[in-house]
């Protein structure tokens, strides 16, 4: 029995530290490329593995990271869930010396918890110098000569300034608000330029003729009579055009919403707004027998076809009002009058002189 509560508790214990381990935080640390030549670059990344919910905090270089070796730059910080937490943080560095370097640790703050990373190294080596340039270091190391050559030294001077080549793309963002501007410019002259003509010659287009009411009224009956819809059976368009050509003559001679009202109130307004009996008496008529045919499937005899046509002119030449002629109109008749009564006397006075 004891035995076998000493294999339980050595189980837990062992559950325990594992299921610890599993919660703590690992990092790790990487270099590439681990060599380089003097003024080339590298990149650190440093990798921690947390759980979720882990504050991390990662070390920050002012711009040495040891002796020798200088941080240029700290990427943003690339974070990947999954069933833990992974950090990744890169740094760019570089170093001109040639030497073997060595990063013992590099630390990493989780909440409480200081890691530390693994070690790792960076190889950093001079160009290679060729066996001419080599023999010519040799001379002046032993003061065989005391001049420098730069050419037999094979080192070139700093190059000048270069102009970058000619791309299209640079050129048009100079280019970009100017033209805007200058398109701008275009546009408003277009305007005003039309604008001015418009004024000095009135419209480019023809005005639309208004018709008097009676006189599109008239047209309208006019054209469906010779339609002739009613004798091709088609009574019910027939009357249906017949009452939306009176209805809007309607709506523009008297100013009664027609197309919106009832045939009885229509006939009541039309009433009160004529003195014409015979007129009203010839609309109800109309606006009757239509009601039937649209929506009783009344079907009319051909003398009320012709006896609604005929009312329907008779109410819109009895209700038009009459337009006056114009001044210049009148002026032409009084002198068409007056050349036509002077041509007479001249007519008479011909005949009493023979």
């Amino acid at each position: 029995m004891l035995k076998f509560r000493t294999i339980l508790l050595f189980c837990l214990l062992c559950g325990f530290g594992i299921s610890i381990r599993a919660q703590k935080s690992t990092v790790r640390a990487t270099i590439q490329p681990s060599d380089i030549l003097i003024g080339e670059q590298a990149v650190i990344d440093v990798e921690v593995i947390a759980p979720k919910g882990h504050n991390i905090l990662f070390p920050v270089y002012q711009d040495t990271l040891i002796q020798g070796v200088e941080v240029l730059l700290m990427l943003k910080p690339d974070t990947v869930m999954t069933e833990v937490m992974t950090i990744s943080q890169k740094y760019v560095v570089t170093s001109f010396d040639s030497t073997l370097y060595h990063i013992p640790y590099m630390e990493v703050v989780d909440g409480m918890d200081t890691l530390r990373t693994n070690d790792f190294g960076l190889k950093v080596s001079a160009p290679q110098l060729s066996d001419s340039t080599l023999a010519y270091l040799e001379m002046l190391k032993n003061h065989q000569t005391d001049s420098i050559d730069f050419e037999k030294l094979q080192i070139n001077d700093i190059k000048d300034i270069q102009k970058p080549p000619f791309v299209w793309q640079d050129f048009l963002e100079y280019l970009y608000i100017p033209l805007i501007a200058l398109l701008i410019l275009v546009l408003v002259a277009i305007a005003i330029y039309f604008i001015l003509r418009k004024k000095k010659k009135g419209y480019y287009f023809t005005p639309k003729i208004i018709l008097p009411p009676h006189v599109e009224a008239l047209q309208g009956l006019d054209k469906l009579k010779e339609s002739k819809l009613w004798q091709k059976g088609m009574e019910k368009e027939y009357y249906t055009t017949l009452t939306d050509i009176l209805r809007k003559y309607i709506d523009r001679r008297f100013n009664i919403d027609a197309p919106e009202m009832v045939s009885e109130d229509i006939v009541a307004a039309v009433h009160l707004a004529t003195d014409t009996r015979s007129a009203t008496d010839g609309l109800e008529q109309i606006l009757k027998l239509a009601d039937l045919v649209k929506f009783a499937k009344y079907t009319p005899f051909a003398d009320e076809n012709d006896l609604s046509l005929m009312n329907a002119f008779l109410f819109v030449n009895q209700t038009k009002i009459e337009e006056r002629p114009s001044l210049e109109e009148q002026k032409g008749d009084s002198s068409d009058n007056a050349s036509a009564k002077n041509k007479g006397n001249n007519i008479n006075l011909n005949k009493k002189q023979s």
